[in-house]
């Protein structure tokens, strides 16, 4: 089960980062990565070294198993690993899914100086991060294929970071770029999962009705 869930760990990666920035390079000229982590220290910078840390993880947790690491006692279940498979097979396809309906828009990190059209359709109609819903996904579904302290420090770390990322880095972006469009979207949508995470319809300062800043 560990050498399938690093393969399957891989082919995500590949997709995801690889082809999928190969794909925008060849459709609008520009990878979409914006990796600049912003001043040492930053809450972006925080939020980018976390993510990176749970890449890694992500990689490391199959590859202790293959090497002897046991799995955690009470996860070691096999439909709890048959589960796992399954589910990190969906988070890998809906997380593609997601980047492509995305479109021109389809980012990795935030240029404070950019503006990119505001997507809210499909699986934006959900929720605001299908794209971090998925990966989260996807980072569980592996942990229960190889549950051992690695795997399950990788999602938590993981988690942690698309947290920091976006309600610290993105939503505050996405409010000064979009204003009140962005505002009345968030108001009806939940952040990471249907109706869960809405923001308030108004910012609670005045002028922010108009401004959304």
């Amino acid at each position: 089960m560990a050498s399938l869930a690093l393969a399957l760990y891989l082919l995500g990666l590949v997709l995801a980062f690889g082809w999928r920035s190969l794909a925008q390079w060849r459709a609008t000229g520009d990878t979409g990565l914006r990796l600049d982590a912003g001043p040492v220290g930053s809450t972006a910078w925080w939020a980018k070294l976390l993510f990176a840390a749970a890449l890694l993880l992500g990689v490391a947790g199959p590859a202790v198993g293959l090497a002897g690491l046991p799995a955690v006692g009470v996860l070691d279940i096999g439909w709890l690993q048959a589960a796992g498979l399954v589910v990190a097979v969906a988070g890998v396809a809906a997380t593609l899914a997601a980047q492509l309906r995305m479109g021109a828009s389809w980012r990795v990190g935030v240029d404070p100086h950019e503006r990119t059209a505001l997507v809210t359709t499909g699986a934006f109609a959900l929720a605001r991060n299908p794209i971090f819903t998925a990966m989260a996904a996807t980072s569980a579904g592996l942990a229960a294929m190889v549950p051992n302290p690695v795997s399950l420090a990788a999602t938590a770390v993981l988690i942690t970071s698309i947290q920091l990322q976006v309600r610290a880095v993105e939503e505050p972006y996405l409010l000064r770029t979009h204003g009140t469009d962005y505002r009345r979207y968030a108001a009806v949508v939940g952040r990471f999962w249907p109706g869960v995470g809405r923001l308030p319809a108004t910012s609670g300062r005045r002028g922010a009705r108009s401004s959304g800043r």
